[in-house]
């Protein structure tokens, strides 16, 4: 599974995309052979790049020194995942359609899979507050055969939620017929936004966050991130960079876009993308998952500060 090609670079859309990454810099493929890569996160310490291997139901760990090794397997087909600010793992998982917490002893507690006395359709991606809350959206791609475990679906709606604290019930924190296929989800660097996307939509949307972590004032961010024909890639997992900038996959790779929804280039990856991360010592490289590969490449900017870089 390890790979050294090299791929293509940037292409800019303005001149400010290489304020935060250098012209002429290149995606490299570091691993492949798999399923369909996902999830994608950054140890702070074990300096290591734990991924999802979607469709052979693994999760993966990237080590340093180039290797791939089995992390858990079987995974539950998870998909997204985060560290809290204890570093315990955050888990989507498609086939138990929950939100799992993973201490680093190994104990394991689910932290939602119903709402109001149902099932949750799949959780897909989530991310942390620095109040400690958990964020996490929840589209049905996981009850459907190659994306988890085919089974009938027991909400009527694909919801995005917040779990306040431990021990509580999940919160819808927005309309339920707000999204088709809610997806990918990050927060501004000062937490005062939080993007939400929509996969069939083709869009972004953005909240006002407020003191108690509730959202409003949804509106559209950008619009037209490529279609929903998966064949040319899909608007999906989603990064806020440390100045603000969006950072989403699309067409042809991934697509840098301002706070201002200024699209600013694609960082191009020869294969279809499906999440991104910062990670690597100085968190100055951007890991990407995709079809089949790992890729990865340096930038001049870093990542927004999560709760567990800190």
């Amino acid at each position: 599974m390890r790979s050294t090609e090299t791929g293509v670079g940037i292409e800019a859309k303005s001149d400010a995309v290489f304020d935060l990454v250098e012209e002429g810099a290149q995606v490299e493929r570091v691993a492949t052979d798999f399923g369909f890569t996902e999830g994608p996160i950054w140890h702070p310490h074990d300096h290591s790049l734990l991924f999802s291997d979607l469709l052979f139901d693994v999760r993966r760990r990237y080590l340093p020194d180039g290797l791939v090794v089995e992390a858990r397997n079987f995974s539950n087909k998870c998909n997204g995942m985060t560290y809290d600010a204890d570093l315990n793992l955050i888990v989507c998982e498609h086939v138990t359609s929950s939100v799992v917490r993973e201490s680093p002893d190994g104990s394991r507690e689910i932290v939602a899979q119903e709402f109001e006395g149902e099932e949750l359709n799949s959780p897909n991606d989530v991310v942390v507050h620095s109040s400690g809350a958990i964020y996490f959206t929840d589209p049905w791609y996981g009850r459907m055969r190659e994306h988890g475990h085919l089974r009938k679906r027991r909400l009527g709606f694909q919801g995005v939620y917040r779990i306040p604290g431990r021990g509580a019930e999940p919160e819808l924190v927005v309309d339920r017929d707000e999204f088709e296929m809610p997806n990918g989800l990050c927060f501004s660097p000062d937490e005062a936004l939080l993007y939400i996307d929509d996969t069939p939509r083709a869009y972004i949307k953005v909240w006002d966050v407020d003191e108690g972590g509730s959202l409003s004032n949804g509106r559209i961010f950008f619009e037209k991130v490529g279609s929903c024909g998966a064949g040319e890639g899909v608007v999906d997992g989603m990064k806020c960079d440390e100045h603000g900038n969006v950072w989403v996959t699309g067409p042809d790779g991934i697509w840098v876009i301002s706070s201002k929804g200024e699209h600013l280039g694609v960082v191009r990856v020869p294969e279809m993308t499906a999440n991104l991360t910062w990670g690597g010592e100085d968190w100055r490289t951007l890991f990407i998952t995709s079809s089949t590969s790992l890729y990865a490449i340096r930038t001049i900017v870093g990542p927004r500060r999560e709760p567990y870089m800190r």
